[in-house]
């Protein structure tokens, strides 16, 4: 699965944690300065919102991009020359062009973040009649939001356009490694939609849930400063009283509450994906034996076959039922907690209507990164089971042991329920 497109997948996984490591701590303990020695100052504080479209191509931003592309290059380079690979700048380049359009939209969310609160200012000042407000102003405020809005909208295209690719070389890369093995392979159950199927599924879902991981990452380091700045509004909350940091501590709670709930009562569902994809294979494979061979298909067997897809989904369907139940349980919850979190701070009039609108939004850019398995989960339980079936591969390849269910099959047994 990763032997195919990343070069020794293993060692390459340390090294690029490491190397992201290192070029962190550099930037945040050194990247300031050097920049700035290098004619790349830091912007003065606060004008951000000002800025708009061109916060993007300001100092700081632009020695970023320099830091970044140096540091990928370093790191491709060295790859390449240690362990050629015939995928690597699919691999190594084209993740490092996905990671920095994601930090490129987290960036695009916190200037947009920014923008809220002189805006939202204007609106209460102009409802409420304390200051004269002009359509002009709100134009231009305005005009500085579509802005940022055009950046993110394009960069989206671009990069979708791009991941599109990316996950076709992927499953290319994954489809040709395969097929070198076939005569081994094609004894397995499934190994058809394996090869056909499976390798795509993976290379998608895997991609999926890898730059949602990272952006959720990104998006803590970027909005964490910002709502620890904006809890210096909000000191008391329901229930726990005055404590320091209170936002931080209850996005944190909050997330962390949702995160263990649907794990405990989710832990069954990958085992009957898995279970689900394995019979589902089973009877179509009867199904197309029988389009050339009258001898097959046979309804008895067909039958047969099809109860256990019946069985598994009915399985499938209870176990999806309670978990649903706690899913959306605690997402309508999550719809107001925000609210309920700011509460005792709006009914004291401590805060403006731009400051809580900053706050609602950084508030619930944290929230939804600490809720990565919570939004999630559903899309690991899909991708375990794609794993599953794949392993069934590697292990016949490298002459592994099979899984349960694969040595079952080969057996001519079914394995216990």
């Amino acid at each position: 699965m990763f032997l195919s497109f990343f070069p020794k997948p293993r060692l390459f996984g340390i090294s690029l944690v490491l190397w992201t490591i290192l070029a962190v701590a550099l930037w945040y303990g050194l990247g300031e300065r050097l920049g700035a020695a290098l004619g790349f100052p830091p912007l003065p504080p606060g004008l951000e919102p000002d800025l708009g479209i061109a916060l993007f191509w300001s100092p700081p931003f632009l020695w970023f991009y320099i830091y970044y592309a140096a540091f990928t290059a370093v790191f491709y380079v060295a790859w390449h020359l240690a362990a050629p690979h015939v995928w690597d700048r699919w691999s190594i380049l084209g993740s490092a062009l996905i990671l920095f359009t994601i930090y490129f939209q987290v960036q695009v969310s916190v200037a947009v973040n920014a923008w809220y609160g002189p805006f939202y200012d204007l609106i209460q000042a102009a409802l409420s009649k304390t200051q004269a407000v002009t359509a002009e102003e709100l134009y231009r405020q305005m005009g500085t939001f579509a802005g940022l809005a055009l950046v993110g909208v394009t960069l989206s295209v671009l990069t979708n356009f791009f991941v599109s690719h990316y996950i076709f070389r992927w499953r290319t890369a994954m489809n040709d490694y395969y097929m070198s093995y076939w005569p081994k392979l094609r004894g397995i159950e499934g190994a058809s939609q394996r090869v056909q199927e499976d390798t795509m599924r993976f290379s998608t879902t895997t991609e999926d849930l890898g730059t949602s991981l990272v952006q959720s990452v990104m998006t803590l380091i970027a909005f964490l400063p910002v709502l620890l700045v904006l809890s210096t509004h909000v000191t008391r909350l329901p229930l726990l009283g005055e404590i320091p940091y209170a936002l931080v501590v209850a996005a944190l709670l909050w997330a962390a509450f949702g995160t263990t709930l649907l794990a405990l009562v989710g832990i069954k569902l990958p085992g009957l994906e898995f279970r689900n994809q394995r019979v589902e294979a089973a009877y179509r494979k009867e199904l197309v034996y029988g389009e050339d061979d009258p001898a097959r298909a046979r309804p008895p067997t067909v039958a047969e076959l099809f109860g256990h897809v019946r069985h598994n989904y009915f399985r499938l369907y209870f176990h999806y039922m309670y978990f649903n139940v706690a899913r959306y349980a605690y997402l309508q919850t999550d719809a107001i907690f925000p609210m309920l979190v700011l509460a005792p701070t709006i009914a004291a009039g401590t805060i403006t209507f731009g400051i809580m609108t900053q706050i609602l939004n950084a508030f619930g850019e944290v929230r939804n990164s600490f809720q990565y398995l919570v939004n999630s989960w559903t899309t690991i339980v899909e991708l375990l089971s794609i794993y599953k079936r794949l392993r069934g591969f590697e292990a016949r390849i490298h002459d592994d042991p099979l899984p349960e269910l694969d040595a079952a099959y080969l057996a001519g047994g079914e394995p216990a329920q």
